[in-house]
C-alpha cells in the first residue's frame, strides 16, 4: 500500500465535544443543497448534498458548473484561523459535503481545477460517521491506500497531491451515521 508522500492525516484535530458541536452546528446552520454535475455527457444529481462557502468572488467550476459562495456560517468563520494555521494557508473557501448514508459517495477524482493553482493545499475535516478514503495513483493505478476518516480527524492533503494522485469516498453496504466533511481551499483570483 502507497500513500501520497504529501498528504498527511491528524486523528483528533478537534476534540470530541468540538467535533459534536461543529457537525450539530452545520447539520443546522448550512443551506445543504443536491449539487447538479456533469458526467458522461450528462446532468447528473450529485450523490451526496452539499454548499459552496467561501469570501465574495471565491467561485469555482467543479464539472463545468460554476459554484457561486454563499457565505460563512458563523462556526466556519471561527474554525478558518485554525484551519488556516494548520494548512499554512489563507483559506478562502470551503466545500462543505454532507454523505446523508453509505450510499451517498464521491468518485474518483483530483482536486486540480485551474483556480486552485499547480500545487493547492486542501484542509478536508470530517465530521461524523467514519468513513474509509481512497487514492490512486494516476500513472499507476496498481499503487494505491485507503484510510479511514475519523469524526474530528484533518486530512492535508499538499505539493503535488493533487497532480499524482486521484481520491474517492466509495459507497459502502454497512450501516454508517451521516458524515459531513469540510474542504478548505484557496481560490486563486482570475487572472
Amino acid at each position: 500500500m502507497t500513500f501520497p508522500e504529501e498528504a498527511t492525516l491528524i486523528p483528533g484535530w478537534l476534540e470530541p465535544h468540538e467535533a459534536d458541536a461543529l457537525f450539530d452546528a452545520l447539520m443546522r446552520q448550512v443551506a445543504w443543497e443536491t449539487h447538479r454535475i456533469r458526467m458522461f455527457g450528462r446532468m447528473v444529481d450529485s450523490p451526496r448534498l452539499s454548499c459552496w462557502i467561501g469570501d465574495p468572488g471565491a467561485s469555482y467550476v467543479y464539472s463545468r458548473v460554476r459554484f457561486e459562495p454563499r457565505p460563512w456560517p458563523e462556526v466556519l468563520a471561527a474554525l478558518r484561523p485554525r484551519i488556516d494555521a494548520a494548512a499554512g494557508v489563507a483559506m478562502n473557501s470551503v466545500l462543505a459535503n454532507l454523505y446523508r448514508d453509505g450510499r451517498d459517495a464521491m468518485g474518483w477524482h483530483s482536486d486540480d481545477e485551474p483556480e486552485l493553482g499547480p500545487r493547492p493545499v486542501i484542509a478536508s475535516l470530517s465530521l461524523g460517521g467514519s468513513r474509509r478514503f481512497a487514492f490512486r495513483h494516476r500513472r499507476d493505478p496498481a499503487r494505491k491506500a485507503a484510510l479511514e476518516l475519523p469524526h474530528g480527524s484533518l486530512l492535508l492533503m499538499a505539493g503535488d497531491t493533487q497532480a499524482d494522485w486521484k481520491h474517492a469516498l466509495p459507497r459502502t453496504a454497512k450501516p454508517v451515521p451521516p458524515r459531513i466533511n469540510l474542504t478548505f481551499r484557496r481560490i486563486l483570483p482570475s487572472p
